[in-house]
């Protein structure tokens, strides 16, 4: 006779496992890292009743493509490599009401039409789901809805091979039955995803799951989370306004580089066709604005990038930055002082990136000294341009990948060219630069 489950303890820091739960780990030392999980007490040192694996060359496996679901989103298919495979688990993570159910409500919508979808919420009732997909103009007939905080009923849904997508919002809310743990804890979300993951598999299955981030950002609940899904998709930008960016940080059916940008709207999450030009539409020339031309993912994209330069009234001059890093905002301002002529040391620092877009790549270093020193000095761009470049402390220019994408998109908004790092070969419209002195002597004028 099999014997029953148990329940076992195992230590997230060190993997060792114990019958009983206690605050400290007695072989790591680690504190609260002690979950609960299920194990089979017939698992021991014997493979009687394994089986042997049933193997094929690599050859053979390329002639099963994965099925897509193309959700008719195109930004969404694009950062998914071509839409949602089939049989896949998707995981989609992002601030509190930054769009993550709004933009799950619509791709259910889209795929309704021709495949059989399913919406299970463990956070609203039918009512509630129903209120917002007629608000958004969703309410597709053939859309089936459903609430519930079971993992085990959800799994027994998938297993029905009755539908082809099913989104569940979230995998915080839902738990095992035979986990005596609160929803949310490391061992029900362990569990459920593992669950759900195999269940999706054996049934071909698309599974979208949505997550919870705590207040640092980083996705709630374990790692294993990530590494247990096939797709990680993060969805960033402020709630109150500006373009929401969507992004995958793991991906194993495409790559990790496109990203998706969007605008929300009564009808929900538009994309955004040319975001730089949205970007650019109120921008005002003055002293202190520069234009930078980032990437998001393999997309270039111009910003505008404002500083206000203002002598402090305090005794220690104040640095804040809205859309990029302050402590790389520090390390700009003191080459500044070091390598050029400007003082620093009375004026408080203000940095914007417009439009809610956060400044992540080095490349848009130059554009954030030029701002600075434009502002310091009431100076301006002599040039209709925009720019870009890695800073080092030495003050010299570094070079940035894509460089011909970036002044392409220049050229297609109307600006006459770049600024940037050398390069070997001669391009039209494009000046390259070697040192930051020499930059902001040649480039910056009185209006």
């Amino acid at each position: 006779m099999a014997k029953k489950d148990s329940i076992q303890y195992v230590c997230s820091a060190c993997g060792s496992s114990s019958s009983t739960w206690s605050g400290k780990c007695y072989y790591c030392g680690e504190w609260n890292t002690l979950s609960e999980q299920i194990s089979k007490d017939s698992i021991g040192s014997t493979i009687r009743d394994a089986k042997i694996l049933t193997t094929s060359n690599v050859t053979s496996s390329l002639k099963n493509k994965n099925r897509r679901l193309v959700t008719g989103i195109v930004e969404f298919d694009e950062v998914l490599g071509g839409g949602i495979v089939a049989g896949s688990v998707n995981l989609l993570a992002g601030q509190p009401g930054i769009g993550k159910s709004t933009i799950l409500l619509q791709i259910a919508h889209h795929l309704s039409s021709k495949a059989k979808v399913l919406y299970v919420s463990g956070e609203e009732s039918t009512h509630q789901i129903g209120s917002r997909a007629a608000r958004l103009g969703t309410e597709h007939p053939r859309l089936n809805i459903a609430t519930s905080n079971s993992t085990d009923d959800i799994a027994a849904t998938i297993a029905s091979s009755e539908y082809e997508l099913v989104i569940v919002d979230s995998i915080q809310t839902v738990s095992c039955e035979s986990i005596s743990s609160a929803p949310g804890s490391v061992s029900q979300i362990t569990n459920s995803t593992q669950l759900l993951t195999s269940v999706a598999k054996q049934s071909n299955c698309a599974l979208l799951l949505v997550g919870h981030v705590t207040k640092e950002g980083s996705i709630a609940g374990p790692k294993i989370l990530e590494h247990v899904v096939d797709v990680v998709l993060q969805l960033d930008g402020d709630r109150y306004g500006g373009f929401k960016v969507l992004r995958a940080t793991k991906n194993r059916y495409g790559s990790t580089t496109e990203t998706g940008i969007f605008e929300m709207t009564e009808k929900g999450l538009e994309p955004v066709t040319n975001p730089s030009a949205a970007l650019l539409a109120e921008r005002q020339i003055s002293d202190g604005s520069i234009v930078i031309a980032t990437m998001e993912g393999t997309r270039p994209l111009l910003v505008e990038v404002q500083a206000l330069v203002n002598k402090t009234s305090y005794g220690y001059p104040k640095r804040a930055a809205s859309g990029m890093d302050l402590n790389r905002l520090n390390l700009l301002i003191a080459m500044l002082e070091r390598r050029t002529k400007l003082n620093f040391s009375d004026q408080d620092i203000y940095i914007n990136i417009v439009g809610g877009i956060r400044l992540n790549e080095p490349a848009g270093d130059l554009g954030v000294c030029m701002a600075i020193a434009s502002a310091t000095k009431g100076m301006q761009l002599n040039k209709n341009v925009v720019v870009f470049g890695e800073v080092g402390l030495s003050g010299e220019i570094r070079h940035v990948p894509y460089i011909e994408k970036r002044i392409a998109e220049a050229k297609k908004l109307g600006f006459e060219g770049a600024i940037g790092p050398k390069i070997s070969k001669k391009v039209n419209g494009y000046t390259g630069i070697s040192d930051i002195k020499a930059t902001l002597n040649a480039l910056l004028e009185r209006e």
